[in-house]
């Protein structure tokens, strides 16, 4: 038991050092051997859990916008909403807040938002499927079928809001374009409310 704990501590220091050196130097100018110095392990034991500094980088990725949309699930569950539309752009003015209140992690996280709900696909062994039955893709499921929305396709339709809201939301909270995004917001939310209603 005591050595599992030893060597998810080296495990969650590789991570949290990768994250600083990725995002203070980017991926292309940090190497493994400043990333097991920093986190004062072997070199050996940096394979032990990742390929290469890329993994690590998709790995971050994965766990740094899950984060925020658990985050955003806890806070949702404060609320009584009980429509499916207004559910999920509560849960997607959190996530947009919060990327504009961190820059770093939105460039890190740059326009993969939607990996933090398929991960599965990109990471097929490295994530526990804890709580999977709790996470945004099953309140969006559970919701389609609750209120008996006809949709073609659910699944495909959660997965384009998000990608709509990770391209868009990063050139609008970066670079002001097409608007600055509290601007940008009731367009957003609009389109989304159509892609669930089916009223574009």
């Amino acid at each position: 038991m005591k050595k599992e704990v030893k060597e998810k501590d080296k495990e969650t220091r590789l991570l949290t050092t990768a994250f600083g050196l990725f995002t203070e130097k980017g991926i292309k100018d940090t190497s493994i051997q400043e990333i097991v110095d920093k986190a004062n392990v072997a070199k050996g034991t940096f394979y032990l859990y990742f390929k290469d500094k890329y993994e690590i980088r998709d790995i971050l990725i994965v766990k740094k916008s899950e984060k925020l949309f658990k985050d955003a699930l806890a806070e949702l569950r404060k609320n009584y909403i009980s429509n499916l539309s207004d559910q999920v752009i509560f849960i997607i003015n959190y996530v947009i807040n919060e990327l504009a209140k961190a820059p770093t992690l939105l460039k890190f996280i740059s326009k993969n938002l939607s990996w933090g709900i398929y991960h599965n696909t990109i990471l097929k062994i490295y994530e526990e499927k804890e709580n999977e039955q709790d996470g945004v893709y099953q309140l969006f499921l559970k919701g389609v079928e609750e209120s008996n929305i006809k949709l073609k396709n659910p699944e495909v339709t959660l997965y384009m809001i998000i990608e709509l809201v990770s391209s868009t939301c990063f050139n609008s909270i970066i670079h002001n374009q097409p608007l600055p995004i509290e601007e940008y917001k009731s367009y957003l939310y609009d389109a989304i409310r159509n892609l669930i209603e089916g009223k574009g």
